[in-house]
């Protein structure tokens, strides 16, 4: 039997209501709670459904595609789960450049330490963002080495994320906290091409993700902003 794609209005597994994002010029992409999402039916005996497109709501075309069935992530609770032993990702069909100041929110859950690669462009020594042990993400901006950013105390588990750069600088922020222990300046354009993996790393994403914003901007309202949202999911 085939299954059959379609796209559906989901139901809210958590009071979101209508939510308006800060800064509405300055957004870039919008990956949504619980929006957007277009799956292919669960067939018998699998009854969790694969997502192939989460849809960009900031309405500037950057949306997220994966047609290979196996390389789909599903939907599980109102987040999408990816399995880094099936690659599953998404790629985008408009890539994304950050070359100035930018703001990156994230609700995000690494199922295991080392739970790699969750943003990343598509290629050989490009962009990344990875999950490299449980108090370290790996970050690489353009010809840049990969440079970590620390927690400066505490583990990695259901994190609201932020990730700023802000006249160069960059900050990593966790629970609504700055982790002010590693802030490396990094300069270069940031290019975000694919959810979930970089296409030719090693080290697909392990782990939930339920909402991605992402801003050319970098200021302390909005990131205030972005913690009260991603916390409330």
């Amino acid at each position: 039997m085939l299954a059959l794609k379609q796209s559906l209005s989901l139901p809210s597994l958590k009071p979101i209501g209508e939510y308006v994002p800060p800064n509405i010029d300055n957004l870039i992409a919008w990956y949504k709670n619980q929006a957007g999402l277009t799956f292919i039916d669960p067939v018998p005996p699998v009854l969790v459904p694969t997502v192939s497109v989460w849809e960009d709501s900031s309405n500037n075309s950057h949306d997220m595609v994966q047609a290979t069935a196996s390389e789909q992530p599903t939907y599980v609770a109102g987040a999408l789960t990816f399995v880094s032993a099936n690659q599953q990702n998404l790629q985008t069909t408009s890539q994304i450049s950050l070359t100035g100041d930018f703001t990156i929110g994230l609700r995000i859950y690494p199922s295991v330490v080392n739970a790699g690669t969750f943003l990343a462009d598509n290629t050989t020594g490009g962009e990344l963002f990875k999950y490299t042990s449980g108090t370290r993400i790996s970050i690489k901006i353009d010809a840049s080495s990969a440079t970590a950013l620390d927690l400066d105390e505490g583990t990695f588990g259901d994190d609201y994320l932020i990730i700023t750069r802000s006249s160069n600088v960059v900050t990593l922020w966790k629970n609504g906290v700055a982790q002010t222990g590693t802030t490396p300046t990094l300069a270069g354009t940031a290019d975000i091409d694919a959810i979930g993996i970089r296409r030719t790393d090693t080290d697909p994403f392990d782990g939930t993700i339920e909402e991605i914003l992402i801003y050319d901007i970098s200021t302390a309202d909005l990131i205030a902003k972005l913690n009260t949202r991603l916390a409330s999911l």
